[in-house]
């Protein structure tokens, strides 16, 4: 499966190749929140991104019904980029040399990337390839995870 990650101000849209859209993930509420909904196509709340670390040692959980479904922790910023992911039984790995392009490993095994693209404008959107087996509709908030992590050093 194949689609792309992209900001739009405050908000991510999440598009297939043809540009139809998947689905939005936007902040929960008003002002500086740090919880991040991921709705589908009908404004149907998936899954929340939970921002729980800072810029130095980012950290974030995945949520489903206000339950923990993932942790995903930074290991590296700098040398050998890494965010972990664990809970319910799985692990991934999303594994970079560079900060922008990154493999998604799954239990071990390799299951598709995640590539960091700059537009014109200077603004960041990710490419996203994962096999179908391996997809889930968290898998995009991986991307903004990535983005959080390390937009910034990446638009500089």
């Amino acid at each position: 499966m194949e689609f792309m990650v992209l900001q739009k101000g405050s908000k991510y849209i999440v598009q297939d190749k043809k540009s139809r859209l998947l689905y939005s993930v936007k902040k929960k509420g008003f002002g500086n929140s740090n919880r991040l909904n991921l709705l589908d196509a009908s404004d149907y709340i998936l899954y929340t991104l939970l921002q729980t670390g800072d810029a130095r040692k980012p950290a974030f959980k995945i949520l489903l019904n206000d339950q923990t479904f993932f942790e995903l922790t930074c290991k590296s910023l700098f040398l050998d980029p890494t965010i972990e992911a664990e809970g319910n039984g799985m692990k991934f790995s999303l594994a970079s040399k560079d900060r922008k392009d990154f493999t998604i490993i799954k239990n071990g095994s390799p299951v598709g990337s995640i590539k960091t693209m700059i537009t014109v404008a200077g603004e960041l959107h990710y490419d996203i390839q994962v096999e179908n087996i391996a997809f889930d509709d968290y898998i995009p908030l991986f991307a903004v995870a990535i983005d959080k992590a390390f937009g910034d050093m990446n638009k500089s």
